[in-house]
């Protein structure tokens, strides 16, 4: 399958998961007090917004995210990001990826989109390695 084809797929999954609601806004000046306030609003910033409340519990780390921290922290030590870009990144998600990934998975995505976009990995080389961390992990299961 070549790239663009790959692309393309890629751009529907998104779509399918992307919020169905939006209204277009035609103009700055013609907004609500509330809605400027929503517009402001950064997503990682949930602090006294309204919840229910939730149980708190003690979690291991998966393999998994153990990986994926030290590898953001390798990044960062070889001076390919630092912290703020890495949080950054993250609220250039989205809602939708934003809310919708665990934590060390936004890590992951981002750490992705960050080495792409500097030009340290293409999308190709990234999709080759994810193919072949997907075989090993198949014949290791």
């Amino acid at each position: 399958m070549s790239s663009p084809n790959r692309f393309d797929q890629l751009q529907h999954r998104v779509a399918d998961i992307a919020p169905v609601f939006r209204k277009p806004l035609d103009s700055p000046y013609d907004i609500s007090n509330e809605l400027f306030e929503a517009l402001r609003h950064v997503l990682h910033d949930v602090g006294g917004q309204p919840d229910v409340p939730i149980e708190y519990k003690e979690k291991v780390e998966e393999p998994w995210e153990m990986s994926t921290y030290v590898t953001c922290e390798c990044l960062g030590w070889r001076g390919v990001w630092n912290s703020e870009e890495r949080r950054r990144a993250e609220n250039d998600l989205g809602a939708t990826l934003y809310f919708g990934l665990p934590y060390y998975a936004r890590w992951a995505t981002v750490a992705a989109k960050v080495l792409i976009n500097k030009g340290l990995i293409t999308p190709d080389e990234l999709s080759a390695k994810l193919d072949e961390v997907r075989a090993r992990l198949k014949e290791g299961a």
